[in-house]
């Protein structure tokens, strides 16, 4: 491949070249807002703050005190238990500071923060993927009582080697379109949900997996729709959110919040998360946070890192509320067809994907234990070796 000034395309100016345009994509969202604070963005939605309804007075009364008129606010409740209020210029980040700092809890406000699985950004691939000699995985039908695995992610590729036999998904959580630049070089993150469930798909046959669409082709999603998504999930064991957020403060996202634990609670259900790849030790990165967070089902959530074979790999997220560590340094997986990937095969890093080793895990185990709960317990304490200082599940 030559790139449009006719000579071979250089890897790295091609990475920098796909940066440039992301960074433009993200410039172009006139509604998104961002924060540096703990030396990490916080993104979010403008304008917007979720508040829990015992404290919607104390948020209304800040909004107002910030120069909005009541007649401006707009208030809707997306979950039970959780209002968000709307108004034209409203700083979100300053709203959502006063708010915590009338309830003295950090937890009851927030903004509607962007979570992103993408390259160099949290929650997702470390780097662009490279094509891959194809490998092999099974057609065959998911074995008789699989567990139920929903990917929230990008959308899934049609044309792709992931077996259409091996998962499920809705007509609108299909990717429809690629973004290239001017070499073609893919410019999206078309494929993230592809790679994902080839490594479940890989490392277990006893999974049912479905891929809901959470994120655009760019990796960008907002708290409130992953949120309305998990709301919505009704027939799932193991839920993978190879994807995240800093939030203001380090405090957990409210609406995600309210969500998992509406999710979870009483449930035989777990949800195995991404750590993020910024290489960051003293902050917590949501929603894997929650497996360290004071909620009573955080032991339903598997913070995962990401190791090489031998140690944490430099650019994984760590820190006391992750759970255990996982190959995620060039793994093999399901792409999709392009001419840069003839055999429709990659290899990329990242804590996205170790996460899905360790849901693969769980689902293998919970065919002997008749519980998710009970198999994520055994395969998160059971490991012989350490790696970073965490228990290493492969």
């Amino acid at each position: 491949m030559t790139d449009f000034e006719g000579g071979p395309v250089d890897p790295t100016r091609r990475l920098e070249r796909w940066r440039q345009r992301r960074a433009a994509h993200l410039a172009g969202l006139r509604w998104l807002g961002t924060e540096t604070t703990g030396g990490q963005p916080v993104r979010y939605v403008s304008g917007e703050l979720l508040v829990v309804d015992e404290h919607y007075d104390d948020a209304r009364r800040v909004v107002e005190g910030l120069g909005h008129r009541a007649a401006d606010v707009a208030t809707d409740e997306p979950l039970p238990g959780v209002r968000r209020l709307r108004a034209p210029g409203l700083d979100a980040i300053k709203a959502t500071r006063r708010t915590r700092e009338r309830a003295s809890d950090g937890t009851v406000a927030g903004p509607n923060h962007v979570l992103l699985a993408s390259p160099f950004e949290q929650g997702g691939p470390f780097g662009r993927p490279i094509a891959a000699a194809a490998a092999s995985i099974d057609a065959a039908p998911a074995a008789a009582g699989a567990a139920r695995v929903v990917v929230m992610d990008t959308g899934v590729w049609a044309d792709s080697p992931l077996p259409a036999s091996r998962y499920r998904v809705g007509e609108s959580d299909y990717e429809t379109e690629i973004d290239v630049d001017r070499d073609n070089v893919i410019d999206s993150d078309v494929g993230h949900a592809n790679f994902i469930a080839g490594v479940i798909l890989q490392g277990t046959r006893r999974a049912q997996v479905r891929i809901v669409k959470v994120l655009d082709t760019f990796g960008v999603g907002t708290e409130l729709q992953l949120a309305l998504r998990i709301a919505a999930l009704t027939d799932t064991d193991v839920l993978n959110l190879s994807l995240g957020s800093y939030t203001v403060d380090g405090q957990p996202p409210v609406l995600l919040r309210w969500a998992l634990n509406r999710f979870l609670v009483g449930r035989d259900r777990v949800v195995v998360a991404a750590a993020g790849n910024d290489g960051v030790t003293d902050r917590p990165f949501w929603p894997a946070g929650f497996a360290g967070a004071d909620v009573p089902w955080r032991q339903q959530v598997v913070a995962v890192a990401a190791h090489n074979g031998t140690a944490l790999c430099e650019w994984s997220n760590s820190g006391p509320w992750v759970t255990v560590a996982a190959p995620g340094a060039d793994v093999v997986s399901t792409y999709i067809h392009h001419p840069d990937f003839g055999t429709g095969w990659a290899t990329w890093s990242g804590t996205s994907f170790a996460t899905p080793h360790v849901v693969a895990l769980i689902v293998e185990r919970a065919a002997s234990t008749g519980s998710v709960l009970s198999a994520t317990k055994e395969v998160t304490s059971e490991s012989t070796r350490s790696v970073g200082g965490y228990a290493a599940v492969l």
